[in-house]
């Protein structure tokens, strides 16, 4: 018994088999695949080693050849003393990293990066070429004496020197083709076992791939297939019984019907009343009658004239209780007139009931809701008021906006009139003021026309900048800014500066850009105008799909208690801010303006927007 109760589930054994040969197959592959990373890195050391061996072992080949041709140059005649020296120099540079390549091959070099070598063979080979080296090494080493020697030698002992050396230079030569013929031959057989290897292994991992498949994925998909049979055989028998439950359902559902209705009546409704087929009463509750002021011996009349004194809603409510014979709720918002000719509006649901002896009755539900209906009139009321109100308001904003357009358009006028007409009637006189036969006053009167000239330009771009500034259609908002606020700092004298904090070149909805442009030259402008500021800083930055504009000024300020205020007229002051708001309302921004009198005010402006960036050289 204490077997069974610790005793696992089949399905819960079955994963634990299979998981545990499924985990020492992984265990195995992954060891054969650390295996291989070992034995290849242990061979690709190896074959860096050997490919140092091979290569010094080559350049000693060369370095023999290179001590043979140099001494072959001390013969030549003539020859300067200090070609001598210099040939001198290079033998004996060249013979010592020979001597130590040599020594290196056979005994190691931690300078050369040498193993000791340990071949017997190769060694062999080495031994062999002892006596040629040791022949030309000792040559080589009385050429440097006699050549470094001040005291003139006789030039036999030079050709003898040499001579040795192109005696064993051959020989020398030949050997080492064998010794690196033999270095070559190692590393191909160490290649060659590394391959055995690869190929062990990967049949080894093969053959665990292959057991993996018979002992862990072959049971698991049996087991799966078997463990779907089930599922699908389940769901067969899940839907007889479902058909079964089905016809339980249809047969119990008029019972359920009757239940819910009643259920209905008893949580939702407070008035209810009952009648037959003819329209005479059944039942009505006495909270229904206190609401028609009838008393229970009224009740011999039919519903229609018992629920209104009105004959039109008694004949309207008649056709709505025969027309009502289908299993259909239907529900009404009906206004009745009782005997005291009050009036009530009702919610009423017509319920149709079938009795146990075939018969049709219905069962109607009422709510009182004259109060909802009394206050959806006044809501509805109060929403017509609150529209006329708002078209009142945004016709008097228009009227407003037109006078302020036309003010706009005046001061426009006045400025041409007063600046650039004064300067083009000035400009005329002049010049038909200039007598020829004068050329002391033409001089002079030249001068001050190109002097009245450069003013009447600068009044005409001053002019048509305040109007609409080419930047800001061409460049987009902030090249405009830029070129607003230097221009206003050129012409006021006051310090109008600007700070861009974007990384990148930024362009947004002409509409948009425009009317934040014209919102901040009228805060920039009331600054310099009304607020008389030395100091106004247009900072302006793009950070999470929101452009900000925030002008800050050291002006005298103001109390903005009255920015919620809208002006009546022009004369009043404020339309400048009457209009900035309107216009940031416009574009759906959003525009915060906080003052405080003597120390300055801030304007802010918030657009949200998906930006679309692009390069200021692409335009």
């Amino acid at each position: 018994m204490a077997k069974d109760k610790t005793q696992l589930p089949l399905d819960s054994e079955t994963f634990l088999s299979i998981r545990k040969w499924y985990l020492w197959a992984l265990a195995g592959i992954a060891i054969t695949i650390i295996i291989s990373q070992i034995l290849i890195q242990l061979h690709l050391n190896s074959q860096l080693s050997d490919s140092r061996v091979i290569n010094v072992a080559g350049r000693q080949r060369a370095y023999s050849q290179k001590l043979v041709k140099e001494a072959l140059l001390l013969q030549e005649s003539p020859i300067s003393k200090e070609k001598k020296r210099l040939i001198a120099l290079e033998i004996k540079k060249t013979l010592s990293v020979w001597k130590a390549s040599h020594a290196g091959l056979q005994s190691g070099s931690s300078e050369l990066n040498l193993p000791v070598e340990e071949d017997a063979k190769i060694l062999s080979y080495f031994h062999e070429i002892e006596p040629h080296y040791s022949a030309m090494e000792k040559a080589a080493q009385n050429i440097i004496e006699l050549v470094s020697d001040p005291t003139p030698q006789p030039l036999e002992n030079l050709t003898t020197d040499v001579s040795v050396l192109l005696k064993n230079e051959r020989s020398f030569l030949t050997l080492m083709d064998t010794i690196v013929n033999a270095y070559d031959e190692n590393s191909n057989e160490k290649l060659q076992g590394l391959k055995r290897k690869e190929l062990l292994l990967l049949g080894f991992s093969l053959l665990i791939l292959l057991l993996e498949i018979f002992f862990v994925f072959r049971p698991l998909s049996l087991q799966i297939r078997k463990t779907i049979g089930n599922l699908m055989q389940n769901q067969v028998n899940s839907e007889a019984r479902a058909k079964e439950v089905q016809q339980l359902y249809s047969e119990k559902e008029k019972s359920l019907q009757e239940l819910q209705e009643l259920n209905f009546v008893i949580d939702n409704a407070s008035l209810f009343a009952s009648a037959r087929k003819d329209g005479s009463v059944v039942f009505i509750s006495k909270k229904f009658l206190d609401l028609l002021g009838i008393t229970e011996n009224q009740l011999n009349k039919p519903l229609a004239e018992i629920l209104t004194a009105d004959s039109g809603q008694q004949e309207y409510l008649r056709e709505v209780l025969k027309s009502n014979r289908k299993n259909i709720i239907r529900t009404e918002e009906i206004k009745i007139t009782t005997t005291k000719g009050e009036h009530f509006w009702l919610d009423m649901s017509i319920v149709p009931m079938h009795q146990s002896s075939r018969q049709q009755s219905i069962l109607i539900l009422c709510s009182d809701v004259t109060e909802r209906k009394e206050n959806s009139i006044k809501v509805e009321q109060l929403t017509q008021q609150n529209f006329e109100a708002r078209m009142l308001q945004k016709k008097v904003q228009a009227s407003q906006i037109v006078e302020g357009q036309e003010e706009e358009r005046k001061r426009i006028a006045k400025d041409i009139h007063d600046g650039i007409g004064q300067m083009l009637t000035a400009l005329k006189f002049n010049i038909e003021s200039i007598d020829p036969e004068n050329q002391e006053k033409t001089v002079e009167k030249i001068a001050y026309l190109k002097s009245l000239t450069s003013d009447l330009i600068k009044g005409v771009r001053t002019a048509t900048f305040n109007l609409t500034p080419p930047e800001l259609s061409d460049h987009g908002i902030f090249p405009a800014l830029q070129k607003m606020t230097a221009e206003l700092s050129k012409l006021t004298g006051k310090t109008v500066l600007f700070d861009n904090k974007t990384d990148e070149h930024l362009r947004f909805d002409s509409l948009a850009e425009t009317n934040m442009y014209r919102v901040v030259q009228e805060a920039v402008n009331n600054a310099i105008k009304y607020a008389e500021a030395n100091y106004i800083l247009v900072t302006i930055r793009f950070q999470d799909e929101i452009l900000s504009i925030v002008i800050d000024d050291d002006g005298k300020g103001f109390d903005d208690s009255i920015l919620g205020k809208v002006p009546k007229n022009n004369s009043e002051g404020g339309m400048g801010l009457f209009f900035m708001k309107e216009r940031i309302d416009y574009i759906n921004g959003r525009l915060f303006i906080n003052s405080i009198p003597n120390e300055g005010t801030r304007v802010t402006i918030n657009y949200k927007t998906e930006k679309q960036a692009e390069e200021h050289g692409a335009e």
